[in-house]
């Protein structure tokens, strides 16, 4: 069977942002660094390549230059067991970043990113029309996520506010 990974294309950016994402998630690590060669179309001895994982997934960082560009239509989604663990990936990744909307954010390198809580397809999904309506209009109106907000409109509470935003 294939073995999925991600390669992100960076203009010269690859090395600081496996960097930066390895020290956000605590199970991440650096695998591999190459260098572009002699008769690559990159600068001899400079990062071509960096490989990196983040919770047994595996990415590669590769300095293509500027042709391309991040946009939102691909995004890397981080499901989050707690509002302490949500709050601190948003906090880490907006950082140099911008805040979207309905957990969405873009980071300081153009990469888009959902984080989102664990149980959030559960809410959604649920068979109780009316109460996976109330959390997805919840969630529409929110920036970060808020799981509480999120239990209490399912639950049909009236203050579904974006707490972390308050």
């Amino acid at each position: 069977m294939a073995k999925i990974s991600y390669c992100l294309w960076f203009d010269g950016q690859a090395e600081e942002a496996a960097d930066f994402y390895t020290g956000v998630f605590e199970d991440a690590r650096i695998v591999s660094t190459e260098r572009y060669l002699e008769g690559s179309p990159g600068e001899p001895g400079t990062v071509m390549t960096v490989e990196f994982e983040i919770n047994g997934e595996q990415f590669l960082a590769l300095n293509g230059g500027p042709q391309y560009s991040f946009t939102p239509a691909l995004s890397i989604v981080a499901t989050c067991d707690s509002q302490d663990e949500i709050d601190d990936l948003w906090d880490q990744l907006t950082d140099g970043g911008t805040e979207v909307a309905c957990g969405w954010l873009t980071d300081k390198f153009g990469v888009s990113w959902q984080i989102v809580p664990s149980g959030m397809a559960e809410l959604l999904g649920s068979s109780d029309r009316e109460a996976a309506q109330r959390a997805f209009s919840a969630m529409m109106g929110m920036t970060k996520l808020d799981i509480a907000g999120l239990r209490r409109a399912y639950e049909g509470a009236s203050d579904t506010r974006d707490e972390a935003a308050a």
